[in-house]
């Protein structure tokens, strides 16, 4: 936001230089981010002076040239030649002295210099019009005026201004510091904490006056929720033309471009005082009305950019009796607007609901100056007096009378805050205890009411324009922001107490696993938690009812919060693929949002993508596509580095998100879903490939890590391994013989793996050959064939039994 300090200086009579203020407003919260300098004409005219011409005579090498002496006021004439057929002794002109530098139109410079011209010396210029950039003459040189005397600066004589102009950083939450009043404000409350004695000097409003009532606008405003406050006056006998200078350079030194005088006079009072304005052509409100009013969706409407926009059910609208002529509090109308033709004009000054304007003003894609204010929060106790404000400068600049009396629609008061200041919370909030009577000169600086004060605290009523103070900590934040953060002392000991935590620190484990995935060729994501609302149609069990929606969405596509993270995978799967990457290896910790009859709820999770081929070929290998096999592998890696593996089970897996998977579960708590992501998924994300994704239920999975680790001695004795071929029914899983193997003997069967499948020819209808080896060892001592022979006799009776089983 840019703020003109000499604007600044209309509301607050100051001398201090502007690298001053600049500090004071940074400490304020105001971040300057940077000074520019602004003049109403480029370079300012420095080193142009006004010189009184003494001689004039024919040079003498040149028909057309004459040599002057000019007096610019130091009591040493000097000599130039000059081209003008119109320069004569007497007169008093504009000098550029040497070294001046003028601008052309293009802004481009040429400096003055000493030389000869046809052999005779020339200490300057004589300049017309065009050459100073002042004008478009260049018939002859400028003649001024007799009485001004030489020496005079040109910059005194023609008016130029010039400015420094404060780039702030403005925050969010700095509604009240839209504008030079308001920055003025603060400045005032740092200055008067600093001892300096300040008014802050309002415009006047007194000489307002009604001079007739002939012309009468109707208002009906049908929702006071979202029109809170309206105010309008009719303005009639005017002449739209340009802005006088002053209005003009005000406007630029802010980076504004002067449009017309009525125009520009709302663009005034909006930096001015921050609140938005707009004029309607009387001519073009049709039956004399003005309705605030929302339309119904599909209604089309071109703004004053040309563009026909289609209206939303919900934006709010300004309109005559017939049709709308601006959408409120974000932009005008093509055809409603100020013209030169102009003679009467209705000047509407409102405060309108922050969320409405802001809601409409990111459907349509529009950012503009009047909804940049309403969306944040404008001063609904100056909507009337910004009008008068407003109407009188109109007369100012562009004549006419005040043709109706003001009519303010405001059912309703918007009243202060009410807050109370505990002085104990101030002390151990800031950390230092500043005096009550500091205090109470503070909060009075900023226009905040004291209603009562005791020992305990003080009882406040912030004005509404505050958005930002509602709270007790709010106010604190004000009381130290213009006290100083500088201001406050820190102690030269630092105090600590360091706490002995047994928990295990879930960022801790996150970053192992993190780090465990990425040495398995994984890359780590994060994505978006807003996506699609649309996504729960693709399963049954992602209920739409259970979206937690945006209330002020960037779009449709980004309006939910997401109930799976499996779709923002797809997302960049599908980013990845069309891009001619297409073997990924993806992880992400990330949470889903679900809005339940019990309330909201917010998990966090881990997902694992892998699609592909799980290496790159090369002269030694062929690529190899990845499968579930690969990924269980990943999988139970992930658990194994957890310390899980050994106490988890296997699950039927309830997900339709799957065509097969499988769960992993401790008890009845599932800490992970995974298998082959349906194709009717894929494809809607235009995936072609299998896509494997595991989803492990992250906060179930803390409960169950510990940070205690067992050690135990690298064993001693041998370890024995003995392997049999068993004939088994087709439904009987390895899980099933696992099982069966801990239970028989649990302290020397250190490890069961398969290590051969078999199914087809040679074997009985319904039967499958699994090849099974077991690990014995004892830490103790060296195993005998007795004892081997025992445990491998009972492990074969149990499966004979218990699973069917017979030796090949």
């Amino acid at each position: 936001m840019r703020i003109s300090y000499n604007w600044l200086k209309q509301f607050i009579k100051t001398d201090w230089k502007s690298e001053e203020t600049e500090i004071l407003l940074t400490d304020l919260g105001l971040e300057v981010e940077g000074i520019d300098k602004y003049e109403s004409l480029k370079g300012g005219l420095q080193g142009v002076v006004v010189g009184h011409v003494l001689t004039c005579v024919q040079h003498p090498n040149a028909d057309k040239l004459k040599i002057t002496t000019v007096d610019l006021g130091d009591g040493n004439p000097i000599q130039i030649v000059c081209g003008a057929p119109n320069v004569a002794a007497g007169q008093k002109v504009p000098v550029a002295t040497i070294g001046t530098k003028l601008y052309d139109k293009e802004g481009n410079s040429f400096e003055i210099k000493k030389g000869k011209i046809r052999g005779e010396e020339s200490h300057g210029m004589i300049c017309a019009e065009d050459e100073l950039g002042i004008g478009q003459g260049h018939d002859g040189i400028m003649i001024l005026d007799e009485l001004i005397k030489p020496g005079t600066l040109a910059k005194d004589v023609f008016k130029i201004e010039t400015d420094e102009v404060f780039e702030i950083g403005l925050t969010p939450n700095r509604a009240d510091a839209m504008s030079h009043y308001g920055v003025a404000r603060d400045l005032k409350a740092g200055m008067v904490l600093k001892g300096k004695n300040i008014e802050l000097i309002t415009p006047s409003v007194s000489s307002f006056k009604v001079d007739k009532r002939t012309v009468k606008i109707d208002i009906t405003v049908e929702n006071d929720k979202i029109t809170p406050r309206y105010c309008g006056v009719t303005i009639s006998d005017i002449k739209v033309q340009p802005s006088p200078s002053w209005l003009q350079n005000r406007l630029k030194a802010i980076g504004l471009t002067p449009k017309n005088n009525i125009v520009d006079v709302t663009n005034y009072v909006l930096h001015e005082l921050g609140q938005p304005l707009h004029a309607f052509d009387v001519s073009k409100i049709k039956g004399n009305k003005i309705i605030v009013k929302t339309l119904p969706a599909g209604t089309k409407f071109t703004t004053l950019d040309d563009v026909e926009r289609t209206l939303h059910e919900e934006d709010l609208m300004i309109c005559n009796a017939e049709e709308p002529m601006c959408i409120a509090g974000v932009f005008g109308g093509k055809d409603s607007g100020v013209t030169e033709n102009t003679q009467s004009i209705f000047l509407e000054s409102a405060y309108f609901n922050p969320v409405s304007v802001r809601k409409t003003a990111k459907r349509h894609t529009l950012s503009t100056d009047a909804s940049f204010r309403f969306e944040r929060g404008v001063d609904p106790s100056i909507t009337e007096y910004a009008l008068k404000r407003a109407a009188l400068l109109i007369q100012e600049v562009a004549g006419g009378e005040i043709t109706s009396d003001i009519v303010d629609f405001y059912p309703k008061k918007i009243e202060d805050f009410q807050v109370f200041l505990n002085f104990d919370k101030a002390t151990k909030i800031i950390g230092e205890e500043i005096p009550q009577d500091t205090i109470k000169k503070i909060l009075v600086s900023l226009d905040i009411k004291i209603n009562n004060i005791s020992q305990i605290g003080i009882g406040l009523s912030i004005p509404p324009y505050r958005v930002d103070v509602q709270r007790e900590i709010d106010v604190i934040e004000e009381i130290l922001r213009v006290y100083g953060y500088n201001n406050i002392k820190f102690s030269q000991k630092l105090n600590a107490t360091i706490s002995n935590s047994s928990r295990t620190e879930e960022y801790k484990v996150q970053n192992i696993i993190a780090d465990q995935l990425c040495a398995l060729g994984f890359n780590e994501m994060m994505a978006n938690s807003l996506t699609s609302p649309e996504y729960t149609k693709l399963s049954d069990l992602i209920k739409c009812e259970f979206n937690v929606m945006m209330l002020n969405p960037l779009s449709n596509d980004l309006s939910a919060m997401r109930q799976s993270m499996l779709f923002s995978g797809l997302e960049a799967i599908s980013y990845n693929i069309n891009r001619r990457s297409s073997d990924l290896k993806f992880f992400e910790f990330g949470k889903t949002y679900h809005k339940l009859p019990s309330g909201y709820e917010e998990d966090k999770h881990l997902t694992m993508f892998v699609t592909g081929n799980s290496n790159n070929e090369s002269w030694s290998q062929s690529s190899v596509k990845s499968d579930f096999f690969l990924f269980k592998g990943y999988v139970n890696t992930v658990l194994s580095r957890l310390g899980l593996d050994a106490k988890i089970k296997t699950l039927p897996l309830e997900m339709d998100l799957f065509s097969e998977g499988i769960s992993l579960a401790i008890g009845k708590d599932i800490l992970v879903e995974f298998g082959t992501v349906k194709k009717n998924i894929s494809k809607h994300f235009d995936i072609k490939q299998e896509v494997f994704y595991a989803d492990f239920d992250w906060n179930r999975i803390q409960k169950y890590v510990s940070n205690k680790i067992k050690f135990t001695d690298i064993p001693k004795y041998p370890e024995v391994r003995r392997d049999l071929s068993l004939l088994l029914d087709q439904s009987v899983t390895f899980e099933n013989i696992y099982a069966i193997s801990k239970q028989t003997e649990k302290t020397l069967l250190k490890e069961v793996s398969l290590f051969d499948v078999y199914q087809g020819k040679n074997l009985p209808e319904g039967k499958k050959s699994y090849a099974v080896s077991f690990t014995i060892q004892d830490n103790s001592k060296t195993l005998t064939d007795t004892q081997i022979e025992k445990i491998m006799s009972k492990l074969q009776g149990n499966f004979e039994k218990q699973l069917g089983a017979s030796l090949r």
